[in-house]
């Protein structure tokens, strides 16, 4: 079973770890950490903080034991049980996901979301990991708690304005990245001192800075980027889950609306209902919920 553990060094003895793990230090995922590393199957996290005393997270199934080299008296961070995933942070954070991208019908939506500290616990009782992983019915029911209980930013993209801002040559990415952007600003706004701040990776940091052009809105700046962020990042995990609730409200109102049963994705199942909705609506319709760059639209409307 694997371990979790966190204890706080001076700035000296954060050196000494430096050192220590050189040869095991791997990729550094953001500007908020000081090195990561992977010794004896157990990630070292160091994080950088404005405070003389450092975190470093200890995560895997010998963290206890490694972590008590540089601090005898610590204790685990949780019970083995309990830790979620591979969640490697615990305090104050703000972070974002997004879902209905690989999806030709319904709304892209991005959330960002709030984790204080003494969220974990509550998150850990709801269940709460990454949104791929959970059961649309578990969504369907944890979904009200979580929009009452968490602060988040929900931004939801219409199909219509989606199809209209690639028509002005934004691509998929750029919209991801502006809309990231104005939703973790959202909720920065209302925890400034908030540092920790966490997006899923889908594209390098520099590109997503390059998608943020428009002078009139302000940058969220030192973001920590980690692909598959939601099993590292509790606040990733909280933003996944709202998204995909929030997304299947949306698919459920499409439904209501036409009187038929949605399909994800963008498979040839797919394909063969947008053809059946073709038929029984027509294309002024369909356009309106269809993201008309997918390959499925060429073959919907082909005569």
């Amino acid at each position: 079973m694997k371990e979790n553990v966190t204890i706080t060094v001076d700035a000296t003895l954060i050196e000494v770890m430096r050192d220590y793990y050189q040869s095991s230090i791997v990729n550094n995922m953001g500007e908020y950490i000081d090195f990561q590393a992977e010794h004896n199957d157990v990630i070292i996290t160091a994080f950088l903080t404005k405070k003389e005393r450092k975190k470093v997270t200890f995560f895997g199934e010998k963290a206890l034991e490694e972590a008590r080299v540089w601090d005898p008296n610590v204790e685990l961070n949780e019970k083995k049980e309990e830790v979620k995933e591979g969640w490697i942070f615990f305090d104050d954070q703000i972070g974002s996901d997004e879902v209905g991208v690989g999806d030709f019908l319904g709304p892209m939506i991005v959330v960002a979301a709030f984790v204080s500290k003494k969220d974990i616990k509550r998150l850990i009782e709801l269940g709460i990991h990454d949104s791929k992983k959970m059961k649309d019915e578990k969504i369907l029911e944890v979904g009200p708690t979580l929009v009452k209980e968490f602060k988040f930013s929900k931004l939801t993209l219409p199909n219509e304005k989606y199809n209209e801002m690639y028509l002005k040559g934004e691509n998929l990415n750029s919209m991801k990245a502006k809309m990231h952007n104005r939703a973790l600003n959202n909720m920065h706004k209302q925890y400034e001192d908030v540092l920790n701040i966490f997006v899923d990776q889908f594209v390098s940091p520099n590109t997503y800075y390059k998608y943020l052009n428009d002078t009139n809105e302000e940058i969220v700046k030192d973001i920590i980027f980690k692909t598959k962020g939601e099993s590292y990042f509790p606040c990733v995990a909280l933003a996944s889950v709202i998204a995909r609730y929030s997304y299947l409200l949306e698919m459920k109102k499409l439904e209501e609306k036409y009187h038929m049963t949605f399909p994800f994705g963008a498979s040839k199942k797919v394909t063969v209902f947008a053809k059946e909705f073709l038929a029984k609506y027509g294309e002024e319709e369909l356009n309106k919920i269809v993201k008309k760059n997918f390959a499925n639209y060429n073959e919907v409307v082909s005569k």
